[in-house]
């Protein structure tokens, strides 16, 4: 018997391969080089932005409403606290060593003297969070990006950072709450951290609606562009403006749980 964890990956990876075979029908007279499926990627994006409509943005609404700013950013700062563990394992992987112990002295100044990571004390001390994922780091082992893509309820993706996402499943959320043995405050743990990671993106998603001529176009440059500043550096993820990095988070890092906009 299968386990729960191998369904879901066998599933996953079914999923990817119908979206790849759709998008490559979709693939004659593509506009954009980068976006050769774009056909398809925009039927699977206004899907996720009618989802997001209708469900995830009024419940993040509704959480935004009713907890207290300071509440929200202590939820918000431990989920990400949670997450330097793997950008730190990713960080080792690229040889970027001293952005490894620079995340890692992170997380444990904000565990410890930050309850938990409730308060970053580190970033109010001048050392910036450096998110990192898997797919980042097949990036800096040499494997291309291929065609942009659009995930059911993921949002944007890559042929490459789909598969860096089965990575940060299992090393971002498996391996950290997914050891909680009780189901039920495993997964209202999981909802909450969607919930979270959602509402820090409202503002950023008003903003599209109201000045993106084509918000589709608008996500995918600015995935493309931040996905390529972060493999090849800290240094040129700074320097890419705009800087998008609070659609990672969704990123993912943030980025299993990016959903219009997509990261």
């Amino acid at each position: 018997m299968l386990s729960q964890a191998s369904r879901l990956f066998y599933k996953f990876l079914t999923l990817v391969a119908c979206i790849l075979t759709v998008g490559c029908a979709a693939t004659q007279g593509a506009p954009n080089p980068a976006d050769p499926w774009e056909g398809s990627n925009r039927t699977v994006y206004e899907f996720n932005d009618g989802l997001d409509r209708a469900v995830f943005r009024p419940v993040s609404e509704a959480y935004a409403f009713i907890t207290p700013q300071p509440i929200r950013t202590c939820i918000r700062n431990i989920f990400l606290n949670l997450g330097e563990i793997w950008s730190g394992i990713n960080s080792v992987l690229q040889q970027r060593q001293f952005d490894a112990i620079n995340t890692m002295g992170r997380f444990l100044l904000n565990t410890t003297l930050g309850l938990g990571g409730c308060l970053d004390l580190a970033s109010a001390n001048g050392q910036p969070r450096i998110p990192n994922d898997f797919g980042v780091t097949l990036g800096v082992w040499g494997f291309s990006s291929g065609p942009y893509m659009v995930l059911p309820v993921v949002g944007s993706s890559s042929v490459r950072d789909t598969f860096g996402d089965v990575g940060n499943l299992v090393g971002n959320q498996l391996n950290t709450i997914g050891y909680i043995p009780n189901v039920g405050l495993r997964n209202s743990i999981w909802g909450l951290e969607f919930v979270s990671r959602r509402e820090a993106l409202l503002q950023i998603s008003e903003t599209v609606d109201r000045t993106a001529l084509d918000p589709y176009s608008f996500i995918r440059d600015a995935y493309i562009q931040q996905r390529q500043a972060k493999v090849l550096g800290p240094e040129a993820a700074a320097d890419a403006l705009p800087n998008y990095e609070n659609y990672e988070d969704i990123e993912a890092d943030d980025k299993a749980l990016n959903i219009a906009p997509q990261k």
